[in-house]
């Protein structure tokens, strides 16, 4: 049998908490995992060819890659990517669909669609990714330019954490948003990565 992991994961930074989270839970040593820089959201046009250079660079060293990222922003060109490589990613348009699940998130939208959505990882680096980069910080008088459509905040919650609740409903307070919170854990991430280790098993054993 060989020791070594045959899959390896593209991952959004964004997600690297989660998935960690998932691998100690469900004891997965299956496979390896590699992440991109969060902030790569930010300049999307930039994310097709990150990730194209990794599976460049690691192709030869693993059975199967597969990429946890949704479009994220890209307008397809990380589809394209993945589909000249071979390639299978995260389902959905972003990671609030794939957190949610689509039906679920479609629901969301068309009950709002000035909806601002948070994930645990967005609403630990709102500060950071969110008002520094659009100026709040020194213009907070243009929070009313930015979010001008927008009439709720919903916090799609993965795991439990003291005060999180609270900091997204200030948040939402902040902006002048409607607020809601829904659990949603893993979703589809979840659900992949568990089907990942299962027939990760499967190829060790053949390697």
């Amino acid at each position: 049998m060989n020791a070594r992991p045959v899959t390896l994961i593209i991952a959004c930074g964004a997600l690297a908490r989660e998935i960690a989270a998932l691998q100690r839970a469900n004891g997965w040593s299956a496979f390896e995992v590699r992440c991109l820089p969060a902030e790569l959201h930010n300049r999307p046009e930039r994310i097709a060819p990150a990730v194209r250079a990794v599976i460049e660079e690691n192709r030869a060293n693993y059975a199967r890659i597969f990429v946890a990222y949704a479009d994220c922003g890209t307008g397809g060109t990380l589809d394209a990517v993945l589909k000249e490589e071979g390639i299978e990613r995260l389902p959905g348009a972003h990671c609030y669909e794939f957190f949610a699940t689509a039906p679920v998130f479609a629901q969301l939208a068309e009950a709002e669609p000035g909806t601002f959505y948070l994930t645990d990882f967005l609403l630990r680096h709102f500060e950071r990714l969110v008002v520094g980069p659009l100026g709040l910080d020194r213009h907070p008088e243009l929070v009313g330019e930015y979010f001008r459509n927008y009439r709720r905040l919903v916090y799609l919650s993965q795991a439990p954490r003291p005060g999180a609740i609270e900091a997204a409903r200030r948040i939402a307070e902040r902006f002048g948003f409607a607020f809601e919170h829904r659990i949603t854990g893993y979703g589809e991430l979840g659900k992949r990565l568990a089907s990942l280790a299962a027939s990760q098993e499967s190829l060790a054993w053949r390697a």
